[in-house]
């Protein structure tokens, strides 16, 4: 009988910091903890480089123990050691991973062949992994990456809401502990459906396809490459731009003959979408109770009927929702089912609105008008930054409301860019009581209309007419209305 070898205490201590780093979410305070630990640094380090210290640290440590077989080591000991080999070698390929990301967003919805993944294969196999559990952990590492790709690169911002939206997309992937995931839920996510909140143009569209790109997307040794592309795996349906008697068509098919003009067999979204894949439902406040009862027997039986066939199809990929409507108010009113949202919120996910996100950081603004402008041209623009920043405060003000967020956003750099200057929408001024803004009065930074239109939204606020605000500020009610937006 073989003797097993056992951990010194001091590698145990390396290796049981490793594995909770592991484990931990990557946009966590946790994580950047552990990190710390790990690495053995203070003050300030940027989050690239500190992963980057602690995939050396982790290496170090495993190269003192020769090739750690895991066969050789029991209990805790081996538990501890396959977290840290996962972690090197998930570190190891990082970068071919993050390339093979690229070339499958440039080849679409045809699986590329992953070269670099018999090699993945072949490091876990050969240190103790069965086949099996190196196929399943190389299908996980290409899913980590997808994730952290899209919500760190579609989602910018440094603010503590969007920080806290960061972490929370992680968690809706690979819940609140990875280790429950990949032992038990890599394979039955699609049971757990998600409602997006937010105001129009916050990015409910953005946060969706990051979690529709990310899903687990298992590796097929013979074709060798992934059994799909992330680029089919996410279907996006904005359900107000179709009329009712067109939606169902759109959500379920239709077979030939079924209604005038349906002069031929047609997949819906529920029929295209993969195993692995997501269905996007985008305004689904918008749908009328009879399409609310049908999609709420999708999401209870995985099954639905094209429009005219009595032939029963089966849906197994996840339901993503969202809306800009108030949903406790239909619900309330009888517009909108409670057993349908019970249905769609295994999780919820509220979007800020960016007039919260500039009050929480006022730096906010610079960052989002860079990741804005680097990726409106290709990379390049970093040296007008400043001049779109500077354009935006001198047009709108630094209390401006940004009534149509992330999305009126993009479009004032637009326009500032071909035109020199951003008028915004008249009225759309913060909350008087509102911090910058009685900040903004202190130092001498605010215009005449903006001082105004802010005193004008406050009295209305407290007194309810416009008519009272009328009689507070002297104005006549047509004046009254024009600063209220």
């Amino acid at each position: 009988m073989m003797t097993l070898k056992k951990l010194n205490d001091g590698d145990h201590r390396t290796f049981s910091l490793i594995a909770r780093a592991a484990f931990a979410n990557p946009f966590s305070p946790e994580r950047e903890a552990l990190d710390r630990r790990i690495a053995a640094v203070e003050g300030d380090v940027g989050r690239d480089e500190l992963f980057a210290m602690v995939a050396v640290r982790a290496k170090e440590a495993l190269s003192k123990l020769g090739i750690p077989d895991l066969r050789h080591y029991g209990g805790e000991d081996r538990e501890l050691l396959r977290h840290a080999y996962l972690f090197d070698v998930y570190h190891r390929y990082r970068e071919e991973f993050d390339g093979f990301i690229r070339r499958q967003i440039a080849a679409g919805d045809v699986p590329c062949r992953s070269l670099f993944a018999r090699e993945v294969l072949s490091d876990l196999t050969s240190v103790g992994f069965e086949n099996a559990e190196a196929l399943r952990y190389l299908a996980i590492f290409y899913q980590i990456r997808r994730a952290f790709y899209f919500i760190d690169g579609t989602l910018a911002g440094l603010c503590p809401s969007m920080q806290t939206l960061r972490r929370h997309l992680w968690d809706n992937i690979f819940t609140s502990d990875i280790r429950r995931y990949e032992k038990l839920l890599w394979n039955r996510m699609e049971d757990f459906s998600t409602l997006l909140l937010g105001e129009t143009g916050t990015g409910k569209g953005a946060a969706a396809a990051a979690i529709g790109r990310s899903g687990f997307i298992p590796y097929n040794a013979n074709k060798g490459c992934f059994a799909e592309s992330f680029t089919r795996n996410f279907i996006h349906l904005n359900l107000s731009q179709y009329p009712e008697t067109l939606i169902e068509s759109e959500l379920f098919g239709h077979r030939k003959g079924a209604f005038t003009g349906a002069i031929g067999d047609y997949a819906g979204a529920f029929s295209r979408c993969p195993p692995h894949g997501t269905i996007f439902l985008d305004e689904i406040g918008d749908l009328s109770l009879p399409v609310q009862t049908k999609l709420l027997q999708v999401l209870q039986d995985r099954v639905f009927y094209p429009v005219g066939s009595h032939e029963q199809q089966r849906f197994n990929g996840r339901v993503i929702a969202a809306t800009n409507r108030p949903l406790e108010t239909m619900r309330r009113d009888g517009r909108f089912r409670d057993d349908f949202y019970y249905r769609l919120c295994s999780d919820i996910l509220v979007m800020p609105p960016l007039r919260q996100r500039l009050a929480e950081d006022p730096g906010e603004l610079e960052a989002m008008v860079r990741v804005i402008l680097l990726r409106m041209l290709g990379g390049q623009g970093e040296e007008l930054v400043d001049f779109v920043c500077s354009t935006l405060v001198d047009s709108v003000g630094p209390i401006y409301h940004w009534p149509g967020n992330v999305r009126e956003l993009e479009q004032a750099i637009r326009r500032i860019l071909v035109t020199g200057h951003y008028q915004g929408e008249a009225g759309a001024i913060t909350s008087f009581s509102d911090p910058h803004l009685l900040d903004a009065v202190d130092k001498g930074t605010l215009g005449a209309q903006q001082l105004l239109a802010g005193y004008c939204q406050m009295l209305y606020r407290r007194h309810g007419t416009i008519e009272a605000v009328a009689r507070c500020t002297g104005l006549d009610r047509r004046t009254v209305k024009k600063h209220l937006g």
